[in-house]
């Protein structure tokens, strides 16, 4: 039996992405999951596939806009009874709008980032985190990003909110470190999903021009990192880790074969 068969896994942000490739490593090792994410219909049939792979495993999806606190609340309330104690709680939904500069930045796309990669993570994390101390037990990984380690022109804001992701996890391992639970973050640097192009408002040629002329991450990899993470010994916390592509060493330099 490995360390992941039988727990529950709450992931947010799982109809793409890293959310769905981290949905379907945790469904590999037998975890029961809570998929969330805007679009319902994706989850529906991300749940179908896995449970067709997988039935052994519990699944249970929620449409959640995790901008939204009420959305939150809601969804918490309507949990079936059994996946109510959350094992692992993957904070992983997050987005980026633009590329303009602090002068150019509207307050619209200012308070969704905000809304999103802070304020819904954190007000998740309370709703889950009071059972896991209730239990003594749990473990809580946070997707960050080398945006929060390092700022960069064009990406004020989003810099911001995962500068406020990694203080966020580090005081969380302060406050938690008398418990059992675990505090983790995972900080990829260029992964090829539909971030980008969620970023350039759907113009995929912008997008894909991101990762013209190198081999970046994919989400298999960080959904690796993370199952891999969220598997260790009870012992051990995977605190924080940065990842990159080969030719990537910090948020700008990026060596690209054209």
């Amino acid at each position: 039996m490995g360390r992941l068969e039988g727990k529950n896994v709450f992931i947010t942000g799982a109809s793409a992405g890293i959310g769905e490739a981290t949905a379907r490593e945790f469904a590999k090792e037998g975890s029961n999951l809570v998929l969330a994410a805007r679009r319902a219909e994706r989850l529906e049939e991300l749940k179908k596939d896995l449970l067709e792979k997988y039935p052994s495993i519990k699944i249970h999806v929620a449409a959640l806009d995790i901008s939204k606190k009420a959305e939150i609340d809601r969804m918490m309330a309507a949990l079936p009874e059994e996946f109510k104690e959350i094992d692992v709680l993957v904070n992983n939904a997050g987005m980026v709008i633009g590329v303009d500069h602090l002068v150019d930045v509207e307050e619209e796309v200012f308070d969704i980032m905000i809304a999103t990669n802070i304020k819904g993570l954190v007000f998740l994390t309370q709703a889950i985190l009071r059972g896991m101390k209730a239990r003594q037990s749990g473990h809580i990984i946070n997707l960050g990003s080398v945006a929060g380690k390092q700022g960069y022109a064009g990406g004020s804001i989003y810099c911001a909110t995962k500068h406020a992701v990694d203080a966020i996890t580090k005081a969380l391992l302060f406050e938690l470190v008398d418990t059992p639970i675990r505090v983790s973050q995972i900080c990829p640097g260029l992964v090829n999903t539909e971030f980008s192009t969620v970023r350039f408002r759907g113009d995929k040629e912008k997008a894909d021009n991101v990762y013209k002329g190198i081999d970046p991450l994919q989400a298999q990899d960080i959904a690796e990192l993370i199952t891999f993470t969220a598997s260790r010994p009870a012992r051990v916390n995977i605190a924080d880790m940065l990842v990159f592509p080969i030719c990537q060493a910090d948020s700008k330099t990026v060596s690209r074969k054209l």
